[in-house]
């Protein structure tokens, strides 16, 4: 028996590893964010100096594992077995929602993961044991006010991070203005003096100050004297940042490195227990029974040893920063938690990553409703005065790909990490994530990036990513108890099983992340680059590649997928056409998403030219969107028809037919080669063409109508409707294929 739990402690320590690469996926947006959003330096020196607070963090974090060990259960009254299934079904949990939510680039919480992963486990195991033994008081056996206090926190975080950030926000913008190097002569100085005591603050008193590793006079002068360091902290802070500002040294590049080592210490310091904690009870508890359980067995020896504090080797927290660092640097997904934070809070416009909801929509006509009342209030002259402040026209970009500036990342690092400290002072359970996402959401919305144009975008992207922290809450709770369910009554080939499946999962999950970040990366970064590009005539060029992609690709598309239909109307192959129809579902929610893509770059082209076209391009992302409506009112019927093996198509309707769909696959061939090329020489003989292919096909529905007249019998009525339903969409992808070709001549001619 020792043997089969020593392998189940070894998959716990190996889930550890995998849960610190997902993790550190999801959270490594909390500290770099900033950092990356503005540019301050390479992504590799960022890095570096987030891996230092991260090691540092990490070996500092000692006694910080008591959550998994007792705050959520009473281990004294749990045995052994009870404690590793609880502890088994928590990181088998804890890997799959982490990992699906990274998945979809949705930020999340692992603390809250981690205690309703504990709550729902160790709830279900309390629940059975109360059934089986009716005397148990169920309050004895669960700490259900750590939970509590986590679901308290996460309203108060999210509430009180964005409304900290929205205020300094404005007025560090009124303060410092777009055009910072012109109107911080000595501004800078007291906002650097305040930044660097903060963040001296966070990282000394509260990192190092707080080390197991200190004497415990040395902590206690720290702790007697921490007002008057704070004070002299702040004066010689502000010399110097005067004298560095005066020798042309950029205080907010530097206070926002200060801020992203800041961060990373405290996320390696409070977070790793929510990435090893779990395991390295699990290898405490294992211990504890190879060492004084012999004779008791299993189920009788009580894991009293787990009410301890942790006292946890430096090795094992080294090697824990050590693998942090590795994924920070390697991770896929990392980066793109990253890319979804910063997009949302990016200052330019460009491609919403989620679309619009009715919530968002009411939110900004209450607000843009409240905003008028109260700027009416103000005399004009200081309403102008404001808005010239805010003027993102002088905005300071030392990079072109950044997404603001480092006025906003300093401030999103500063407020963040008071934030923080704060919580931590006064004993509250808070995360992280929500501190730094709502600071930098707050912050945001302060620094006008949210137009009219794309504020209801953007509200719907923080709510779905609050909706996303929430229901993770309920996610793992739920997942975990019913895990901890079968693993109880299945027992250990229950335990296997689940161990298989977590393994599989996770391989199909990044083999399923690679292929489509291979599908969209090169669509995204074409489309960033003309976004961050200023000379409009560049953009205008940028933009005829695009929707020459755009177009070529749907016209080779709908081509293939029209010849689907057919193949599967003919062969009565159900499987074809169904995922012929998820292909046209999934391809107009891509195409929406290009339609605003190129909207935006049409709004950046030269105006003349933007005022020429509209209508060609109009015509033409219109005709996109018409193929696949088409397409689907031709293979929606044949798709009913096959699948509920009706009556197939006869022959003589397929040879009848055929020659058509060889004219129609020619034509489209040669509109896709047209548009594919920009050379348009056949472009009157194609539309010649397609005019006396769709003569042809009314000549052909015709016969077919007097034919089915004729027969005048109820047993081919079916396929004669799916069959002339086809004649008829056939006519219209013909007419789409002509507008496409028009357009896209009129659209790209020079």
């Amino acid at each position: 028996m020792e043997t089969i739990y020593l392998c189940i402690v070894i998959f716990l320590l190996c889930l550890a590893v995998f849960d610190l690469f997902v993790g550190v996926s999801n959270d490594a947006v909390n500290f770099l964010q900033s950092a990356v959003g503005a540019r301050v330096a390479a992504f590799r020196t960022v890095l570096i100096i987030a891996s230092v607070g991260v090691v540092l963090g990490a070996v500092l974090s000692s006694g910080m594992m008591d959550v998994a060990r007792h705050g959520i259960m009473m281990p004294d009254r749990y045995s052994f077995h009870e404690v590793m299934t609880i502890f088994l079904a928590v990181m088998v949990t804890d890997v799959i929602v982490l990992d699906v939510f990274n998945t979809l680039g949705m930020p999340t919480s692992t603390t809250v993961s981690l205690v309703f992963e504990l709550l729902g486990g160790t709830a279900m195991l309390a629940m059975l044991k109360v059934m089986a033994d009716p005397d148990l008081d169920y309050g004895m056996l669960l700490n259900s006010n750590k939970a509590l206090q986590v679901i308290i926190a996460i309203f108060v975080s999210v509430a009180i991070s964005f409304v900290v950030g929205m205020v300094v926000m404005w007025i560090s913008r009124v303060v410092f203005t777009f055009n910072y190097g012109k109107h911080s002569r000595y501004s800078i100085a007291i906002f650097g003096g305040i930044a660097f005591t903060a963040l001296s603050y966070f990282i000394f008193l509260k990192g190092v100050g707080k080390s197991p590793y200190l004497s415990d006079g040395v902590r206690d002068y720290i702790d007697t004297n921490t007002n008057m360091l704070l004070v002299l902290t702040f004066i010689v802070a502000t010399i110097v940042m005067e004298v560095l500002h005066l020798m042309k040294v950029n205080i907010f590049r530097f206070t926002v490195l200060m801020g992203t080592f800041a961060l990373a210490m405290a996320f390696a310091g409070n977070d790793l227990v929510n990435f090893i904690g779990v395991p390295l009870a699990g290898l405490d508890s294992y211990q504890d029974y190879v060492a004084n359980g012999h004779g008791v067995g299993i189920d009788g020896f009580m894991m009293s040893s787990l009410m301890e504090s942790a006292k946890t080797p430096p090795f094992y927290l080294l090697a824990a920063g050590i693998i942090m660092i590795v994924a920070m640097a390697t991770s896929k997904k990392a980066q793109n938690v990253i890319k979804t934070s910063v997009d949302l809070a990016r200052q330019d416009e460009g491609d919403e990553m989620f679309g619009s909801s009715r919530a968002a929509r009411a939110i900004v006509r209450f607000c843009q409703s409240m905003i008028e009342m109260v700027v009416a209030i103000f005399p004009v002259g200081l309403r102008k005065w404001i808005n010239r402040r805010f003027n993102a026209n002088d905005v300071e970009l030392k990079d072109d790909k950044a997404a603001f500036d480092v006025v906003r990342a300093a401030v999103n690092l500063v407020i963040a990490s008071m934030l923080i400290t704060f919580g931590t002072n006064h004993r509250l359970p808070l995360s992280t994530t929500y501190v730094t996402f709502m600071v930098a959401m707050g912050t945001s919305l302060a620094d006008r990036a949210w137009s009219r144009e794309s504020a209801v975008f953007r509200i719907t992207g923080v709510l779905s990513v609050i909706g996303g922290w929430f229901l993770t809450a309920g996610v793992a709770f739920l997942a975990c108890a019913l895990v901890c369910l079968c693993m109880w009554y299945g027992g250990i080939a229950v335990q296997v099983a689940f161990i298989v499946l977590v393994i599989f999962l996770l391989i199909r999950s990044n083999r399923q992340y690679k292929r489509k970040q291979e599908t969209t990366k090169k669509d995204d970064d074409n489309f960033r680059l003309m976004m961050r590009t200023r000379d409009p005539e560049l953009v205008w060029e940028m933009l005829r590649n695009h929707v020459r992609n755009t177009q070529s690709k749907v016209c080779r598309l709908a081509l293939e997928q029209y010849n689907a239909v057919l193949d599967g109307f003919n062969t009565q192959n159900v499987k074809m056409l169904r995922g012929s129809d998820k292909t046209l579902r999934r391809e107009l929610d891509v195409l929406k998403k290009y339609r605003r893509q190129e909207l935006l770059g049409l709004k950046r082209s030269p105006m003349d030219i933007a005022i020429e076209r509209n209508t060609w391009f109009h015509v033409g992302i219109n005709s996109d969107q018409q193929y696949i409506y088409t397409l689907r009112r031709m293979m929606l019927p044949v798709k009913e028809h096959v699948d509920n093996n009706f009556t197939p198509v006869p022959a003589a309707y397929i040879s009848e037919y055929e020659p058509v769909r060889r004219r129609v696959n020619d034509l489209m061939k040669m509109t896709c080669e047209a548009i594919e090329t920009n050379r348009y020489e056949q472009y009157r003989g194609v539309l010649a063409e397609a005019d006396v292919c769709k003569d042809d096909l009314s000549v052909i529905r015709k016969t077919h109508i007097n034919r089915m007249q004729k027969s005048g019998t109820s047993k081919m009525m079916q396929v004669d409707m799916v069959y002339l339903n086809l004649l008829q969409e056939t006519q219209q992808l013909l007419s789409v294929m002509r507008h496409q070709l028009r357009s896209a001549k009129k659209f790209m001619e020079d």
